[in-house]
């Protein structure tokens, strides 16, 4: 078992956590620019300190910035690229709300603790162990940090897709799947925009002269999800809904948010088919719909099998046996795997609950998790 010369586990535990609960303390989600680069300006500061070279790209369109940080040793060929995301799912004030930052035996709760900032802090936390023994990997070690990912990564899908192209491998710190799983691949994801144009009129008065962009959206809605074929796990669901000025104005506008999931690529175009085919259901009420970020479908090649037999080893030497499989949930893994850079994803801590106010982490797995993820930097050639 691998330990920080001269420290305890126990003592390198309590470290871990402390550090990992200042980072889940400053609340990031995706669109709230400000908390989003107070954690990049963290995770900078603490690569900086291990030595590392920062570049930061300024956000658009709203959101936070991108940094990547490049350790000065391993050459300057390809090398390991460690891919998290900084921005969470919880808005600002769950942290003193639903979700406060607390801990009961194994379980430790927080926003984005699970997804996915407790991956990221451990795979600092092993790049740090290494540093602090005085030794180096024999590849080039890269952190990409990224501001938008549980937004489907739209503003910086390019700077992933580039930086993956220049590596040999790739490490992704997300959640674990079912306590302790690796992830070898993804199902595609696509995201879509709906859109309907109402003729607004007096509710009480004239309620007949109007045309209510709502009740046009909640037949859409209807008929979209009714679309899902769950046997197969093509999936459509909508998360956002929004319309409506005053309860007594029928609505001129109302927008949707749809996410849809396919498990191959045929499914894939399939689904994006069926939805820019739709319709308006009530032809006085124009709908429209865009298409939006999509993350491409991600499978298991020979080199990734190759990648999770390598971390199955020493997560036996740690203490457990993780299977691996593709799973439903979508992670910027999905760009680099898609591109044929052997990706290994689910590297991150186990819990339960994510995007959830249960969202939490077992905090027996902090180390272990730790040790496959710095024995993955360390042996990587």
């Amino acid at each position: 078992m691998n330990q920080v010369s001269g420290v305890s586990r126990t003592n390198e535990e309590a470290e871990v956590l402390k550090g990992l609960c200042d980072w889940v303390k400053v609340e990031s989600p995706s669109y709230d620019r400000a908390g989003v680069n107070r954690m990049m300006d963290i995770a900078s500061d603490a690569m900086r300190e291990l030595g590392a070279t920062i570049t930061r790209i300024p956000g658009r369109d709203n959101l936070g910035d991108t940094v990547t940080a490049r350790m000065p040793w391993g050459g300057d060929g390809p090398g390991i690229l460690v891919l998290g995301h900084l921005d969470t799912v919880h808005l600002k004030g769950t942290i003193t709300g639903p979700l406060p930052v607390r801990r009961d035996g194994d379980r430790l709760w927080g926003p984005g603790i699970y997804d996915m900032k407790g991956g990221v802090y451990i795979a600092y936390h092993a790049l740090r162990r290494i540093v602090r023994a005085g030794e180096e990997t024999h590849l080039p070690v890269t952190f990409m940090f990224i501001p938008d990912e549980e937004l489907g990564s739209p503003t910086t899908r390019e700077y992933i897709e580039a930086e993956s192209m220049k590596n040999r491998f790739v490490l992704v710190p997300e959640p674990a799947q079912d306590r302790g799983n690796l992830i070898t691949g993804r199902w595609a994801f696509a995201r879509f925009l709906l859109t309907t144009k109402g003729k607004p009129a007096h509710a009480g008065a004239f309620l007949n002269k109007g045309s209510s962009a709502i009740n046009e959206m909640a037949n859409q809605i209807i008929r979209i999800e009714e679309m899902s074929e769950p046997d197969r796990n093509v999936t459509f669901s909508v998360g956002v809904i929004n319309g409506g000025t005053f309860v007594n104005v029928v609505p001129a506008e109302c927008t949707a948010q749809v996410l849809a999931v396919a498990p191959t690529q045929a499914d894939l175009d399939d689904v994006c088919n069926r939805m820019m085919a739709l319709k308006p259901i009530n032809p006085e009420v124009p709908f429209k719909v865009k298409q939006g970020a999509i993350r491409p479908l991600f499978e298991p090649s020979e080199a990734v099998i190759g990648l999770y037999t390598m971390a199955a080893s020493f997560a036996k030497e740690a203490g457990y046996e993780p299977g691996h499989g593709m799973v439903g949930g979508g992670s910027d893994g999905n760009f680099s795997g898609a591109l044929g850079i052997p990706t290994l994803d689910g590297l991150g801590l186990c819990g339960e609950d994510f995007h959830t106010h249960n969202e939490h982490i077992y905090v027996s797995s902090v180390l272990p998790r730790c040790d496959v993820f710095e024995q993955m930097l360390r042996t990587l050639k």
